[in-house]
């Protein structure tokens, strides 16, 4: 009498090695791709407040910006944002657009943000 065995054949062993190599192959991917997705969004949340600080300040200070460009940079959360400030005439001349373009810190020709706000002039 031959007694039966129980286990997994070599064969049967190396296949569900092989299944769990590619399934965990892509689960690894999927997580680096998440990751890169999280930092690029991060970096266009801060671009936004940038944005948003620089339409602020002119608003709080009632600025009358002269028509023309301005460039600067600002720190948030530790990293060096290079922004461009475009102050255009409207067809009102109490009124001026100002274009914010907020670039990424490691290539100066991407824009992240790019932001549009009006201000007044006020009678003084």
């Amino acid at each position: 009498m031959r007694g039966s065995s129980s286990g997994f054949t070599l064969l049967e062993v190396l296949v569900a090695l092989a299944i769990l190599a590619v399934t965990l192959g892509a689960v690894g991917r999927a997580a680096g791709s998440s990751v890169q997705h999280a930092d690029a969004v991060r970096e266009r949340v801060l671009a936004d407040w940038v944005a948003q600080n620089r339409l602020a300040l002119h608003a709080a200070r009632g600025d009358w910006l002269p028509v023309g460009i301005q460039n600067g940079t600002e720190e948030q959360a530790g990293r060096s944002f290079t922004w461009r400030e475009e102050v255009f005439d409207t067809p009102n001349p109490t009124l001026r657009r100002i274009v914010v373009n907020v670039y990424s810190p490691d290539d100066a020709q991407y824009s992240l943000r790019q932001m549009t706000s009006y201000v007044t002039q006020y009678p003084r």
